[in-house]
């Protein structure tokens, strides 16, 4: 955020090659008498119009716009690493039992008891990370109500909450949905190749 801020001050508020404020008009009315004290924003933006805004703001924006959309990309790549990791981690305990890991690897995985309750949208990941084909929503909230059960009563409706969830996640593509062959439609986690 600070970054941001300190690129839009330095397209704002220019200097000179001795490091000297350049003379910036004021945004009063009055005509220019020799006063050089610094507008904090250009005439456009201080008047709100976003369409005329100057070419610095809109730099600033892009760039500001091309980061935001990199740090997605990465939480989507990292998220599927995790995602891939904790399948792993999860068949090793199912083939050689929980008691060959310690207990706080067993709560990041879902599987230990935990000081606090596990988040819902982390149980619908759990679900589909664990299941070895495509999930109908109805599947996914049938395994949901046997694996945790408090999740049931918390929600009016439990599958509108699973759906939610899953387009979430499909947004940050940790998550593929498609059409099965019956036309309906299915969630599956994305693994890495």
């Amino acid at each position: 955020m600070w970054t941001l801020i300190l690129m839009i001050r330095k397209k704002l508020n220019p200097t000179s090659p001795l490091g000297d404020p350049v003379p910036v008009r004021t945004n009063s009315t009055e005509p220019e008498t020799g006063n050089t004290e610094k507008s904090p924003l250009p005439d456009e933006v201080a008047r709100g119009a976003g369409a005329s805004a100057s070419p610095h703001v809109l730099e600033v924006i892009r760039s500001a716009e091309r980061e935001l959309t990199e740090l997605f990309q990465q939480r989507s790549e990292i998220m599927r690493r995790i995602g891939t990791i904790r399948q792993l981690l999860n068949g090793l305990v199912n083939l050689f039992g929980e008691s060959v890991v310690d207990p706080q690897l067993l709560a990041a995985l879902d599987r230990g008891v935990s000081g606090r309750r596990s988040g819902f949208t982390r149980a619908c990941r759990t679900v589909l990370m664990e299941s070895n084909r495509p999930l109908r929503t109805r599947e996914a909230t049938e395994i949901l109500q046997r694996r945790f059960p408090e999740f049931a009563g918390r929600h009016k409706d439990l599958a509108a909450s699973v759906t939610t969830v899953f387009h979430r996640l499909t947004r940050y593509a940790e998550v593929r949905c498609f059409l099965d062959e019956e036309g309906v439609r299915v969630w599956e986690w994305v693994r890495d190749p």
